[in-house]
């Protein structure tokens, strides 16, 4: 009888271990999902040929906790009450950032972006006399960034919407996961 007593205070024992660690696992994702890194589906076209559409990437949450966003970072903001957009950062407060004759220059100096090279060429090849289009000198103001999408000719982006508030941003991104076949790290 004695047997059977302990055989089921172990069976007893080994129950509440794993649903302790499975508790302790569930509490753990939560936190790292909520803090850390969250899981994104870029949607549309916005960000080729840098980023595709269903594309599933991981972002990067406490990097924001800190340091601030930096020009060249492609981030995750809260954009509309529902819906989150994925854009490159442009410039950060206190700069200014203007389109002339398909350039862009942030603070009145040309700014490089290799990243376009690729999309600039088939622009061009199919008759779009211009990639982005011209726009006047915006002053980003405190607490704020703009953002722009990879592909500039379909992209709903600070042109538009106007700078971001630094406080909707979610997080960085920083690889891609899904499809397998094309994980990368997200520049």
């Amino acid at each position: 009888m004695s047997e059977e007593v302990t055989s089921s205070r172990a069976k007893k024992n080994e129950l509440w271990e794993w649903l302790k660690a499975l508790g302790i696992a569930i509490i753990l994702a939560f936190l790292i999902r909520t803090f850390l890194f969250a899981p994104f589906i870029v949607e549309g076209e916005s960000m080729e040929t840098t980023l595709h559409n269903s594309e599933k990437l991981v972002v990067n949450k406490a990097i924001y906790y800190l340091q601030d966003p930096k020009p060249g970072d492609i981030i995750v903001f809260h954009a509309e009450q529902k819906r989150d957009y994925i854009k490159r950062v442009i410039a950060v407060a206190g700069d200014t950032v203007e389109v002339k004759n398909d350039e862009l220059y942030v603070n009145g100096k040309l700014v490089e972006e290799p990243y376009l090279a690729q999309h600039k060429e088939q622009a061009k090849a199919q008759g779009e006399p211009f990639f982005t289009n011209d726009f006047p000198p915006v002053q980003i103001p405190a607490e704020h960034i703009f953002v722009m999408g990879d592909n500039r000719l379909n992209s709903h982006d600070s042109r538009a919407i106007g700078p971001v508030a630094v406080s909707t941003v979610v997080g960085r991104a920083e690889f891609t996961f899904w499809p397998l076949g094309d994980i990368r790290v997200t520049k």
